[in-house]
């Protein structure tokens, strides 16, 4: 079901430390990312648009999660909180107290009614989202839990953990109805199959497996990353599971033949997150070099024999294929071989850094605009296949060749009327500085000037 290679199509720049979680808006025009920084940015795909960090954890953001509608972002941190956004310039967040330990995962059921956490505290809790009013704890894992999911109807939910256990609990009984504990590693990443029939867990020690929860059986074993394996998600299809590890790359796995197909490179460092875009088209991927890249699958979409997630099975691992012997260009990698494949890109060659403004800050006073000099300012294109992000460099004459392409004089414009905008940010940043300034000096003026006793 592919007509090509994977290819990365532009990467964000803008985090100071490592990116821990990445996940894609419902309509699949935005990404959202959690960091070590202790901010999550939402990248916006639209050529010349803003990204926006949303300040207000005060430790590092281990799990980001866009509500199935859109209007909302939720943030898992290790400050004990998770935070509820609106994704806009407000930066309006409320935050979630019931932890005592910090938070790693945040997951919203299909119907955007309930949100679950997984802690520090070795627990899993659930929430409401509208009236934000605690539900119940789950509490049998005896170490870390470090991911957890709702199933797609919101009937049961997964869980990974430190005690190299997965378990599958029933929201409505609140009990653990199975517990898999074939990991020989700690459990990095849990995913439930868009079937709801199987799990699928990365472990520490490189390996990615998918159980059958109806048979309580290991269904699929890959051993391929060498170095823990850190995140994992499915293609909404069924058909495709991606990992990413701390090897540097990602592998994108064929589940109907049970083998490794793609091993991708581009991150300087370990691969720490990945996720499909809702329709699938797109997987997103973030690193320790702190950087976000988007990918385009280029999976045939209108591949008529494609099974569809409800009626696929995922069937036994299959016994690798040969690798090509007559030197011709191999459009797939099989078996469980880990060196990359033709037609991988450098990170270099789709560079788009974005201009970011910073919302929230001071743990959601209010919108605090700030231009940050060191991104530069991406080329103006046009919109693609509906809105996608344009690469970088394209000249004129080719975006006149595209249908709704921006007219020169128009795009020149705009290109001034932003430059402007950049200017008015840099100016009103650069005054809210100086008044924090003079506030401070005023302040020790004063306090200089009372008298020992009424210090």
């Amino acid at each position: 079901y592919l007509q090509e290679d994977p290819a990365l199509e532009i990467h964000f720049k803008g985090h100071k430390d490592a990116i821990t979680s990445v996940d894609f808006s419902p309509n699949g025009k935005q990404l959202v990312s959690g960091s070590l920084d202790s901010n999550l940015t939402i990248w916006n795909f639209r050529p010349q648009s803003r990204a926006f960090r949303f300040m207000g954890h005060k430790e590092a953001v281990m799990g980001v999660r866009f509500s199935p509608t859109g209007q909302l972002v939720a943030s898992a941190s290790r400050d004990k909180t998770v935070r509820l956004w609106t994704p806009s310039v407000k930066g309006e967040s409320t935050a979630f107290r019931g932890h005592t330990a910090g938070v790693r995962a945040v997951d919203f059921t299909a119907d955007n009614e309930r949100l679950l956490t997984g802690s520090d505290d070795k627990t899993v809790k659930v929430w409401t989202v509208q009236r934000q009013k605690f539900l119940f704890s789950l509490s049998r894992h005896v170490n870390w839990v470090k991911c957890a999911r709702f199933s797609s109807e919101g009937r049961l939910i997964v869980s990974g953990s430190d005690d190299k256990t997965v378990r599958l609990w029933d929201c409505q009984s609140q009990d653990c109805v199975s517990t898999f504990q074939e990991h020989g590693g700690l459990v990095n990443d849990v995913q439930f199959h868009p079937a709801g029939n199987c799990v699928a867990a990365a472990a520490s020690d490189g390996s990615v497996k998918i159980w059958d929860i109806r048979m309580n059986k290991l269904v699929q074993h890959y051993p391929v990353h060498e170095g823990p394996a850190n995140g994992i998600a499915f293609h909404p299809s069924g058909n495709f599971l991606l990992s990413a590890g701390d090897d540097s790359t990602l592998r994108l796995y064929d589940l109907l033949e049970g083998r490794l197909i793609y091993t991708l490179r581009g991150h300087d460092g370990a691969v720490t997150a990945c996720s499909f875009s809702v329709c699938g088209a797109n997987f997103a991927s973030g690193g320790a070099d702190q950087q976000v890249f988007l990918w385009r699958t280029n999976f045939d979409q209108g591949a008529g024999g494609a099974p569809q997630a409800e009626t696929m099975e995922v069937g036994e691992p299959a016994q690798p294929r040969k690798q090509q012997q007559d030197g011709s260009r191999p459009s797939r990698q099989s078996g469980h071989q880990q060196q990359p494949l033709a037609g991988q890109r450098s990170a270099e060659l789709a560079s788009s850094s974005r201009l970011v403004t910073d919302v929230g800050r001071h743990g959601g006073r209010g919108p605090s605009s700030a231009f940050d000099d060191s991104l530069p300012r991406p080329s103006l294109a046009a919109p693609v296949n509906g809105g996608g992000v344009a690469a970088a460099g394209s000249s004129t004459e080719q975006q006149q060749q595209q249908p709704g392409s921006v007219p020169p004089v128009i795009a020149n414009t705009l290109e001034h009327v932003v430059r402007q905008l950049d200017i008015l940010t840099q100016t009103v940043s650069i005054l809210e500085q100086r008044l924090t300034l003079t506030e401070n000096k005023l302040k020790d003026v004063l306090d200089s000037q009372r008298p020992p006793s009424a210090k």
